[in-house]
This record gives structure tokens, sequence and C-alpha cells, in this order.
């Protein structure tokens, strides 16, 4: 196992076997300062990425309502757009799916100076098109075969590599679900596919650990995020992205805004001119 594994792991809540207490929810001021206290570091993170010229790709999976979702909304949320990029792609067109496999993907590879964010990556092949038969058992094994080296490809070429699985519980993700189905706000959030993972549980296990059998090699290892309690997932994922790149603090110095032009012969037009949208609130 990678010294990087063993870090991870470390700075990971282990999840809680049988008899074991679970963690305590973590206080909502403490997680909003912790959360506050990441985020100016990546801040600092995105401007060293800038200035190095680096290329960051970090790939979220795991289960359905594990809480991916949320930790990326809180690591792009200071961060600036054009630099840090989500990448969620859907159903594949009739022409990607006569594509070489990894075609669609790589073309939302980072260029120097980006770090994008796969909201689910290539290892759908691996995961729900294995699970749901949307692939041939022939490109399955290819999968298995390819990844590897393609991911090694990729690190090679100087992309940074990061891959993040989070595992949930089955009684807390039936929570999770049940919360989704009574807030209209989140119902869709629940796909067809989403229900059927709840009856194929087991499946989905068994393709999990087939997937990490072959794929957590030493140049793109996996590292597992207990998410059952999402603040502290979303606290210790961002914490240990942080450590996996060595960064400076590259922030400017403050900055004096400069006079206002001053008005000489602009007249500005009769606000009536304009429409303006109704004032409800």
């Amino acid at each position: 196992m990678s010294k990087r594994k063993n870090k991870a792991e470390k700075n990971l809540t282990a999840i809680p076997t049988s008899g074991e207490e679970a963690p305590k929810k973590i206080n909502r001021k403490k997680y909003e300062a912790e959360l506050e206290k990441l985020q100016v570091e990546l801040v600092k993170l995105q401007e060293w990425i800038k200035h190095k010229g680096l290329k960051v790709v970090v790939i979220f999976e795991g289960r359905d309502a594990a809480g991916k979702g949320g930790v990326i909304k809180r690591i792009t949320q200071r961060l600036n757009p054009r630099v840090c990029r989500v990448v969620a792609l859907g159903t594949p067109t009739e022409r990607e799916k006569n594509q070489w496999y990894f075609q669609r993907y790589a073309a939302h590879l980072p260029a120097k100076g980006e770090i994008v964010l796969f909201d689910r990556s290539w290892y759908n092949r691996a995961g729900v098109e294995r699970v749901m038969g949307f692939c041939t058992e022939e490109e399955y094994r290819e999968f298995l075969r390819s990844c590897p080296e393609f991911e090694r490809m990729l690190v090679r070429s100087g992309i940074i590599l990061i891959k993040y699985w989070f595992s949930v519980s089955d009684e807390e993700q039936e929570r999770r679900f049940k919360n989704r189905i009574a807030d209209p706000t989140k119902r869709w959030k629940l796909s067809p596919m989403d229900m059927e993972s709840r009856a194929r549980w087991v499946s989905y296990s068994k393709a999990k650990d087939e997937m990490f059998a072959y794929t957590d090699i030493k140049q793109a290892p996996w590292y597992d995020v207990n998410a059952d309690n999402k603040k502290r997932a979303r606290l210790n994922c961002i914490s240990h992205l942080l450590s996996l790149i060595p960064y400076k603090d590259l922030t400017p110095a403050p900055l004096e805004l400069p006079p206002r032009q001053k008005n000489k012969n602009y007249i500005r037009p009769p606000i009536s001119d304009q429409t303006f949208i109704p004032e409800k609130y």
C-alpha cells in the first residue's frame, strides 16, 4: 500500500463496524468555521495551480446519495469557474456509443492551470453499466484491462489524478432516499437508476470490489471517504485533497480601488426608459 494511501486513511474517519459507536455529529458552527478555513486554502491551491500550470483531475465516485455532489459544491463554492470546472456527463449519444470508450471523457481533461472535477467518470462502465447490463462482458473486461493503462498514461502526461470513493451504509442511504422522496426540491435527484440501485445493493458492492482490484494502482490509488456523516465527509475530503498537492500561498497584497472617472459630458438616460423587473420582495 502506498504512503499516500496510508496518509489518506489517517485523515478519514473509519466506517464503524458492528458493535462500534458511530462518530458524533459535528456542531454546525464548528463545521462552518472549519469549512471556511479549508475554502481559503482551496483558493490558495487554485492560484498555485494557475501559477505553476498544473493539470488536476479529481474523480468522485460512490453509492447513490453518498454525498458526492455536496462535497463538489463546497469545493467549487469559492473558486473561479474558469479554473475549476465540474464535468457531469449524461447518457452517451449514439455517436458517443460508437467511439473509443474513453474518448468523450478525454475531451474534458484539463489544460495547464486547470482543475476538473468529474462527478462520476469513466468508471460508469465498472458500475452502473456492469450491474445494469448496459455493456457486454467483453466491453467490461476490456475496460478493466484498459483503465489502469489509460490512467498511467494520464499521469505520465503530467496530470495529477486523484480518485475518491464515497462509502455510505445501507441504512443511511435509505434514510437519504426517503428524505429526497419527501422533499420536492430534492426529488429530482432520484432517477430510476437510483431506485434500481437499492434493489441491486449486493451486485453494486461486488462490482465495486472487482473494480478496486483492477484499478487501485500505485500511480492513481483509490481513496475511500466515509460518507455516513455528510459534514465530516466534506471536511475530511477537502482536507485530504489539499494534502495531496503541495502549494504555496500566492495571495496578492490588498488592492486599492482607483478613483472613479469623473462625470464630464455623460448624461444618464431617464430611468423610465429602462425595463426593471417587479420588486416583489
